[in-house]
């Protein structure tokens, strides 16, 4: 404790002497710090002074290690996970810092900036955002309107996201990014348009643009990585745009009724194709039909011909009779000429077959009314094959 000399000890009434206390503190300094000598305690502390004495000097040395130190203090930065730092020395590049807590030579020999690398940055070409959240757009007409190959002007709308992809290009070959991303996205865009048809271009829209903007970006080597290209919008100028849109209507038509023709040909042509195969398998079968029936005959005709030798009489009018069989079973009306009388018999075969076929059907109905489970007594085709053989004892007995 620093003791005033004369202060509440009853031989002065006055207060401590300032410069006194000063040097007091500052030979109690020096003592600490080994600068203090063996007479310095000797000293008589009451020794009056006046104001003609010097300051005692300040500690210089502890004062500048604190210095030194908050200094060297600066030197320390963090780089956040998903950046990167980039140290420079008297503004020239020394080295690239990973995330994580890093040091580098204090202001003015070294600088640190720390660059965020996986950011993705938003630029809009051909028109501007109004506001967030207001969904309005301010039209550019400087960079919306471009030539097509065709002599056209189309009004394009697009947005590029980029991010970094190295920090030491970003900072030391760039003096305004947006401007660079700008001047390389208008190339290739203008590249792509004029090489491209109006039409194509309000149909397909862009293809492969942000390749050719990382060339042009690469080639300047500006660490500038294109994620996307969104077309935003593709339209004609707004003089033109009522023309555009009838052509545009005259063609869904056209692509209309061309699908509709393309899906009846789809329905009729399997359809035809089937009937086609249908009709070929008929005329197989008809062929093999055919061929056995004149392989029958012949086989037939060839044992007729056999039995013909052995007796000709019999044979012939057992072939006439089966030629007046097949002929008249086709027959419905037959007229028939009596011998010996002018009157001739009219036979409407086909009404009697009617009738007798009606008859029979009646009489199962009636014993299938009396006994469900008996099964009909009759056919039609029986009573049919009775009427001809009926047919024929007449006219053997006419003739």
């Amino acid at each position: 404790m620093i003791k005033f000399p004369g202060w509440l000890q009853g031989n002065n009434d006055g207060p401590p002497d300032l410069d006194q206390v000063m040097r007091d503190l500052s030979r109690k300094i020096n003592n600490l710090f080994g600068k203090g000598g063996g007479n310095q305690s000797n000293r008589q502390p009451n020794k009056p002074t006046n104001g003609s004495d010097a300051m005692p000097a300040l500690p210089v040395l502890p004062i500048v290690a604190i210095v030194v130190l908050v200094w060297l203090g600066t030197g320390f930065y963090i780089v956040d996970q998903g950046s990167l730092g980039v140290v420079k020395r008297f503004g020239n590049y020394v080295e690239t810092a990973e995330p994580g807590p890093r040091w580098h030579l204090p202001y003015p020999f070294e600088s640190a900036d720390v660059v965020n690398m996986e950011q993705v940055r938003r630029l809009e070409v051909g028109y501007r955002s109004a506001g967030e959240g207001s969904g309005s757009k301010v039209k550019q007409p400087k960079e919306a309107l471009m030539l097509t190959e065709d002599e056209n002007i189309i009004d394009l709308q697009f947005a590029v996201q980029y991010n970094l992809k190295n920090a030491k290009d970003y900072l030391f070959n760039n003096r305004s990014t947006d401007e660079a991303v700008m001047s390389a996205a208008e190339t290739a865009i203008r590249e792509v348009v004029g090489k491209s048809k109006l039409d194509d271009l309000l149909q397909k829209g862009l293809a492969d643009t942000s390749e050719r903007m990382q060339i042009i970006l690469d080639s300047y080597k500006t660490g500038v990585n294109i994620t996307s290209v969104s077309l935003q919008s593709a339209q004609p100028p707004e003089q033109v745009q009522e023309a555009f849109e009838d052509v545009n209507r005259a063609n869904q038509d056209n692509q209309r009724q061309i699908n509709e023709g393309q899906a009846y040909a789809n329905d009729i042509i399997p359809k035809a194709r089937g009937t086609a195969s249908r009709l070929l398998a008929e005329a197989a079968g008809y062929k093999l039909k055919i061929e056995s029936e004149a392989k029958g005959n012949a086989s037939r005709f060839e044992q007729i011909l056999v039995q013909y030798k052995k007796a000709p009489e019999v044979t012939r009018q057992r072939l006439f009779l089966e030629a007046q069989e097949q002929i008249l079973s086709s027959v419905s009306k037959v007229v028939v000429d009596q011998k010996g009388g002018n009157s001739m018999l009219y036979l409407p075969l086909d009404k009697l077959i009617n009738a007798t076929e009606d008859a029979a059907v009646q009489k199962s109905q009636s014993l299938q009314s009396l006994n469900p489970q008996a099964a009909p007594a009759t056919e039609p085709a029986l009573t049919t094959d009775r009427t001809r053989d009926a047919f024929r004892s007449r006219d053997r007995e006419s003739r």
